[in-house]
């Protein structure tokens, strides 16, 4: 779409940030939002890293560490961002203690169902605290 990469190792790599476009927020990002919001989110835009050096890397994160906390993975349904299969890949790549899934939200979660989830993650703080 209208999105902006960078490539601060040279074009032959892998982009280092992305800056999203006016017309993928407002298909992907803020597709349920009032213009209000979509205008406010455009002039508050910065660079993402894209994380690829990291991806790469032999991973920090231990079993001992890590895999010693309880997770819990909240599906947005509706994210356009971190599509379904992804959201699965993620899932099984790093299995958590639980998946939970709140339907209609997108992946601006805490702007698009807010009331969900507080009430979702109040439930995760009991069972697992």
């Amino acid at each position: 779409m209208d999105c902006r990469f960078s490539f601060d190792q040279g074009p032959e790599n892998p982009p280092t940030s992305v800056i999203f476009g006016p017309e993928y927020m407002a298909t992907n990002v803020y597709q349920h939002w009032q213009t209000e919001d979509l205008e406010l989110a455009k002039t508050l835009v910065r660079p993402n890293g894209m994380f690829f050096d990291d991806v790469a890397k032999e991973s920090l994160l231990t079993e001992a560490g890590y895999g010693s906390v309880s997770r819990v993975y909240i599906v947005c349904e509706e994210d356009q961002l971190m599509k379904p299969e992804f959201q699965r890949w993620i899932i099984q790549n790093s299995p958590p203690d639980e998946v939970k899934s709140i339907a209609n939200a997108n992946h601006m979660i805490i702007l698009s169902k807010p009331k969900e989830l507080c009430l979702c993650l109040q439930e995760i703080s009991q069972k697992y605290h």
